[in-house]
């Protein structure tokens, strides 16, 4: 009867999918940030340990799991942002410290996420309109609150969005910089030095 109703040991067929779609989601990372590595379905399946019918069963192809991937990490750099910024208050720079620095950490965790979001997905021609997207979304939340806590009315909503674009883009290209080693700079360094220019485009 449990197997007739799709559960086995306790576990859905729905969770037991939903499990193997998140172990294809961390092995897609996993491979996609290594350098050394092609990062290939193949690959993917063999990082996550399934075979190539389970991945099928989620995605319709490699493009579709290296989607899945950026965009969660563009959630989570959202989130993660938003959080530690409600945490600061309402102090304009304390929230925009907060929130730079809760990034950063986010990257120090786990340095796959950065190298894939920013460097690597570059390379992928049919992700990269994917990242650019992403960084225009995250460019537009940016202006959202500077006009919020910083804004003036005496600013129109486009210098505010050309304000967010000019930040996103700095920051993209300076934390490129950091993972390729290309820039010596510390974490409190990207922290102060982004939090500076942000408050020079808004003020």
């Amino acid at each position: 009867m449990a197997v007739q109703s799709g559960v086995y040991r306790g576990v859905s067929a729905a969770e037991r999918a939903a499990e193997r779609r998140s172990r294809l989601l961390e092995a897609a990372l996993t491979v996609w940030a290594d350098p050394h590595t092609r990062t290939t379905m193949t690959a993917v399946c063999a990082e996550a340990g399934l075979s190539e019918r389970y991945f099928y069963e989620s995605f319709a192809g490699l493009d579709a799991v290296l989607e899945a991937v950026m965009d969660g990490i563009a959630a989570e750099i959202e989130e993660t942002g938003r959080r530690a910024a409600d945490r600061a208050g309402p102090d304009p720079e304390a929230r925009i410290r907060a929130s730079l620095r809760a990034f950063v950490q986010l990257l120090l965790d786990d340095p796959r996420k950065g190298r894939v979001a920013i460097v690597e997905s570059v390379a992928v021609p049919k992700l990269r309109q994917r990242r650019t997207e992403l960084l225009r979304y995250l460019a537009h939340q940016s202006a959202l609150e500077a006009r919020e806590f910083l804004g003036s009315p005496d600013r129109s909503e486009i210098a505010d969005e050309t304000a967010g674009l000019l930040f996103v883009g700095g920051l993209a290209e300076l934390v490129t910089a950091w993972l390729d080693d290309t820039l010596a700079v510390s974490p409190d360094e990207i922290v102060d030095s982004a939090a500076r220019a942000l408050l020079g485009l808004y003020r």
